[in-house]
C-alpha cells in the first residue's frame, strides 16, 4: 500500500490490513502496537516480533524448559497493560554472529522456540531484499516526473531485481546478484545468448564487445 510519506505504516497496518485467521504475522518491534495485536488475536491469528524495550511485564512461569540452538528460556509472560490483558510467550535467543540476546514475544504456544525464531529470521530476508534495492538499483534519472512516471520506473527496477533472481535460481550461478547486473549491464548490446552470459568471464564479455564494434564499424 502507497501512501503520502506523513503517514505511519502501522497506522495502515491497524486500519488496512486484512488479517486472515490461522496466518502468522510477523513484523519488527516498531510496530509495536496492543490494539494491533489484540485485533491479530481476536480474529484468530499469530503475531511474532521483537520485544520492546521499555514494555513492562511479568514472567508467569515457563512455557518449556530452554532447549539448544541458541534458545536460552521459553516463558509465559504478562503485559503490565490493560490494553492486552492475555498471556504472551516470550523466547530469548542467543545470536552467535552478533553475541546478541534477543526477546521474542508470540500469542503463538503451540510451535517450537526453534519454530519461532525461525520466522523472524526468515523476516530479516525481506530487509536484505530493501537494502539491495536501495544499495545497487538506483534510477538516477527518471524520463518523467509524474507520479505515474516515477512509479512505472520503479516497478522496472524491482521487476528486473526479481528476473535477476528467478535467472540466479534456476541456474544455480554462484556468484552475486551484482555481478550478475554488472555483466547484464556491459554486456546488453551484445549477442550473447544468456546461458553464454552466466558462464563468461569479464575479459571474455570486453573482447566480445570489441569485435562487436569492429564489425559494425567496418
Amino acid at each position: 500500500m502507497i501512501t503520502e510519506g506523513n503517514i505511519s505504516d502501522i497506522r495502515i497496518a491497524k486500519d488496512k490490513l486484512n488479517i486472515k485467521p490461522d496466518s502468522i504475522y510477523c513484523f519488527d518491534r516498531a510496530y509495536t502496537d496492543l490494539e494491533l495485536w489484540s485485533n491479530i488475536d481476536f480474529s484468530k491469528s499469530y503475531f511474532v516480533t521483537k520485544l520492546k524495550n521499555n514494555l513492562k511485564y511479568t514472567v508467569l512461569g515457563q512455557h518449556l524448559e530452554a532447549m539448544k540452538d541458541g534458545i536460552l528460556s521459553d516463558e509465559k509472560i504478562k503485559l503490565e497493560n490493560k490494553k492486552y490483558e492475555k498471556n504472551l510467550r516470550m523466547i530469548r535467543f542467543l545470536d552467535e554472529k552478533s553475541d546478541e540476546v534477543v526477546s521474542f514475544v508470540t500469542n503463538n504456544f503451540k510451535l517450537s522456540a526453534k519454530t519461532i525464531v525461525q520466522i523472524y529470521k526468515t523476516r530479516w530476508q525481506i530487509e536484505i531484499f530493501f537494502r539491495w534495492i536501495k544499495q545497487n538499483l538506483q534510477i538516477k534519472t527518471f524520463l518523467g516526473t509524474s507520479k505515474n512516471a516515477v512509479m512505472s520506473q520503479v516497478w522496472i527496477a524491482m521487476i528486473y531485481y526479481l528476473l535477476l533472481t528467478y535467472i540466479k535460481y534456476q541456474s544455480k550461478y554462484e556468484k552475486s546478484l551484482f555481478y550478475l547486473h554488472s555483466i547484464i549491464k556491459e554486456a546488453l548490446l551484445s549477442r550473447l545468448t544468456l546461458i553464454d552470459l552466466l558462464s563468461a568471464t569479464p575479459a571474455r564479455i570486453s573482447d566480445f564487445k570489441i569485435k562487436e564494434f569492429q564489425l559494425v564499424f567496418w
